[in-house]
């Protein structure tokens, strides 16, 4: 099984959806300021690493955990998916991969920060917001992972693409 975690930038949802995955950040309280900033590659990313897959590690279960960052691309994530179903066809792996969309998650919050630290450079107005947005949607982003572990654990598909709609944020 390999988990992928996917969101525009690949740097705030999804990172914190794998941290949550593998237990780098409290299952049991929302993450402080400190907690979130030193998850591997929270706000770190740039445009340039769109499209990358970003190892995180392995889970409880031995499980690769991965990233990647779509930007405003609909391929991405079709184009993975489908290169997996051809490694299935030709019998190069037989590992299920589950590919979970994190931005649904994203408050308006988290939207703004990402825009003027990562896009802006003006860091003294992106980070807070991106804090104050990670905060708000680590409960919606927890349930995700639950989610996404849930299907993994009973999907027959070899592949499975969730798009977590249900996880929309309130904006």
């Amino acid at each position: 099984m390999i988990y992928v975690y996917n969101c525009y930038a690949g740097t705030h949802s999804s990172a914190l959806a794998a941290a949550y995955h593998l237990n780098k950040i409290p299952r049991d309280r929302t993450p402080t300021k400190e907690e979130i900033l030193t998850i591997d590659i929270f706000n770190k990313l740039t445009s340039k690493d769109m499209g990358k897959l970003i190892y995180h590690g392995n889970d409880e279960s031995n499980h690769p955990v991965y990233t990647v960052g779509r930007g405003n691309s609909k391929a991405v994530v079709p184009a993975l998916s489908g290169l997996v179903d051809i490694l299935h066809q030709h019998g190069q792996t037989d590992e299920k991969v589950i590919f979970s969309n994190a931005s649904p998650t994203v408050p308006l919050a988290m939207t703004f920060g990402g825009l003027f630290s990562r896009r802006l450079k003006i860091d003294f107005i992106g980070v807070p917001l991106l804090i104050k947005g990670a905060k708000q949607a680590y409960d919606d982003i927890a349930k995700l992972v639950e989610k996404t572990k849930e299907v993994a654990a009973t999907t027959e598909n070899q592949v499975e693409v969730l798009d977590n709609k249900e996880f929309e944020a309130i904006q």
